[in-house]
């Protein structure tokens, strides 16, 4: 088999903005199939991502589908510049265009660049003889790129044109069909670059805060729950290691140290940020979970409880440049004290919010209770359920534990991206805020300035009334507990700490609600870096 177009990234693009990747991939490959319509599904596009397997030899196999493929499109960003693996295929298929052209004579465009991000000036002589802008193309993609595009108008004329320019050179430099070489190693061939002079990629760094709204062991509901579905045709769940029973203080364990078997929404204890709502439940729990992971990523965070004054604490992170997620227990999110808070959220605009509700696939099981219970969240956010989808939606539902981290990192960059794009008036201090360089520089030979000048913005509301709150129903279900005191306390739990590898029996994750200082070492992205 010969694709029409390998599709050569940079991981650390994929993992920056893996839908926006994976759209444009999609977009350009319909498009060629609509212009060529005899080609077969299969022979239009090869990537890894879509073709490699378990067991399979994924060095071996790309090296066959660099030396098979008619063409390759490279996807240029600083990123790419930066991957060795990207440098070893952009050169392999550079070398088979010129032993082409030393056999037929035929100098063929096979190697086709795509502006994912503006590139650093210093290229290598081999990149830089290959033109990779088109003045049709407009200023926008020659500063911001095609991810840019994407952002700002992901179906737009801009974008399209691009899709189907790209398909179009595809398929000219496909009838060619550039000589196969059939015994390239991709692991003996020198890439041209990395270029030793570019700095490696800043990581984003800034505070996340976090906010949960879920269950507790005092919570009325929860304990109406759990004995709701001891009566309920639910298949039991298994033990897990020793943590206490859903909507229970610790006493309603089977005896034996076990799960009880009432498991219903999660395991609840005694503060909502204790909620761990994947069975079997271990520990750390969700929040602190998701700070462990945000912290790894070279981000701080906070953490605070949902309360009535979420949306004016969602507005103050804004003006602070700073991203907000919400952790969101399907069970909790249509009673109180949470549904008040997240209608009022979901009436509102808070474009740099994201909303993550975790579910396991058994609680309940299908049928009308599990519809049921997806309707009741439906209704607390109705506005925002429409959002659920696009190229990167920042409100995401039915996340498994598998997924979890990956959800996560993702709308956290989204919501970065969203409010990098937001503040327009000194676009180098919002760069450096989130451990960007300066301003994209303008591609040689170009006149266009590589920022717009900022536009005036619109002098602040001082009035900007909110619906009054309902007042507090005496009869209403307790609020939270208060949070504890930030003092020194235990540190954070390690993923593994169980009763019976260094945790005290029945320890459960102890969370101050303050700031988490950045970690010092960016996480390890695998030894083959794409």
């Amino acid at each position: 088999m010969r694709p029409y177009f390998f599709f050569s990234y940079a991981r650390r693009d994929h993992l920056a903005g893996g839908a926006f990747v994976d759209q444009f991939f999609a977009d350009l490959r319909d498009e060629l199939a609509r212009i060529e319509p005899e080609a077969g599904p299969g022979e239009l596009a090869y990537r890894d991502t879509e073709r490699l397997r378990i067991g399979d030899d994924w060095e071996r196999q790309l090296s066959r589908m660099v030396g098979a493929s008619r063409t390759m499109v490279a996807l240029y960003s600083p990123a790419y510049f930066a991957s060795d693996y990207c440098g070893k295929e952009w050169t392999a298929f550079d070398n088979r265009t010129r032993r082409h052209e030393e056999q037929t004579g035929e100098s063929v465009p096979a190697l086709i660049p795509v502006l994912w991000e503006p590139p650093p000036e210093d290229l290598p002589a081999e990149v830089r003889r290959i033109q990779y802008l088109q003045d049709d193309f407009g200023p926008e993609y020659a500063t911001g790129g095609l991810r840019h595009l994407l952002r700002t108008d992901p179906h737009g004329t801009a974008y399209r044109l691009v899709v189907r320019v790209i398909a179009e050179r595809v398929r000219e430099a496909a009838a060619w069909r550039v000589s196969e070489l059939r015994d390239l190693d991709l692991g003996r061939v020198e890439g041209c670059f990395p270029v030793p002079e570019i700095a490696p990629v800043a990581a984003r760094s800034s505070l996340v805060r976090l906010f949960v709204a879920a269950r507790w062991s005092g919570d009325r509901a929860a304990r109406a729950a759990a004995t709701a579905a001891a009566n309920g045709d639910r298949v039991p769940p298994q033990r897990s290691e020793g943590l206490p029973a859903a909507g229970t203080d610790g006493a309603g364990t089977d005896g034996a140290g076990g799960f009880d078997e009432r498991y219903h929404g999660g395991w609840y204890g005694a503060h909502p940020r204790d909620w761990a709502p994947y069975h079997p439940p271990r520990l750390p729990s969700l929040a602190v979970q998701a700070q462990q992971v945000i912290t790894r990523a070279g981000h701080s965070t906070s953490l605070e409880t949902v309360g009535p004054d979420l949306a004016d604490a969602l507005d103050r992170a804004r003006e602070n440049n700073e991203v907000s997620v919400l952790l969101v227990d399907p069970w909790a999110a249509d009673g109180e004290p949470y549904r008040q808070a997240l209608r009022d959220f979901d009436r509102q605009n808070h474009p740099v919010t994201a909303v993550l509700l975790p579910d396991s696939s058994d609680d309940p099981p299908p049928g009308p209770a599990r519809a049921r219970l997806w309707e009741g969240v439906r209704e607390v956010f109705a506005r925002t359920w429409l959002h659920r989808s696009g190229p990167e939606p920042l409100f995401r539902i039915h996340v498994r534990r598998e997924r979890f981290e990956r959800e996560l990192l993702s709308t956290v960059t989204v919501a970065q991206n969203r409010l990098l794009d937001q503040v327009d008036d000194d676009p180098v201090t919002a760069r450096a805020q989130f451990g960007l360089g300066p301003d994209p520089r303008p591609m040689p030979g170009l006149t266009i300035p590589a920022w717009p000048p900022p536009a005036p913005s619109a002098p602040p509301n001082p009035s900007n009334p909110r619906n009054p709150r309902n007042p507090r129903n005496p009869s209403s279900p307790p609020e939270p507990p208060p949070d504890p005191p930030a003092q020194a306390g235990p540190p954070l739990p390690r993923p593994g700490d169980t009763p019976g590898n260094g945790a005290a029996p029945g320890a459960r994750a102890v969370l101050r609600e303050e700031t988490v200082p950045p970690a010092t070492r960016a996480p390890s992205e695998g030894e083959a870096d794409r």
